[in-house]
């Protein structure tokens, strides 16, 4: 029987006591060696910067395979592939994507007009725009 495949799932910090404590989480499961590691994505991209940073220095500093969320929440194409990028050019090649929830107090998710619709147009995207692992999280039971 193969060995279970393991991954943890971390939220960005909102304040330095709470990135302390994230640094010492991913330093204590480090030498568990997960398959990777991800990073959520704030409803309407409200953690975006703290994501990218969370994203860039778990995997610089621990060694870790990290994949970052990615929505179609509130963002146009352009501002959302400039997101790949950056991880791109910061050596962060898996990507998790995303629909999105809604942002808070809308009752149902919006496309951006200028955005993807569905995580199916944000997986062509970020297929064209780069060489990405592209990992999805979605909701089987209305599929």
């Amino acid at each position: 029987m193969p060995a279970p495949r393991v991954s943890f799932e971390f939220f960005p910090p909102q304040s330095l006591e709470a990135s302390f404590r994230l640094w010492e989480t991913a330093r204590a499961l480090a030498p568990l060696a997960p398959d990777f590691v991800s990073v959520t994505y704030g409803a309407g991209g409200t953690t975006r910067d703290l994501t990218h940073e969370a994203v860039t220095t778990i995997g610089r500093e621990f060694g870790l395979t990290v994949a970052a969320h990615l929505t179609c929440v509130e963002a146009t194409r352009g501002e959302t592939l400039a997101i790949a990028r950056r991880y791109a050019d910061a050596g962060v090649n898996q990507i998790v994507a995303l629909r999105g929830d809604p942002p808070k107090g809308a009752g149902r998710f919006t496309p951006h007009p200028e955005g993807f619709a569905d995580t199916v147009e944000l997986i062509a995207g970020l297929r064209a725009a780069g060489d990405f692992t592209i990992r999805v999280g979605a909701y089987p039971e209305p599929h």
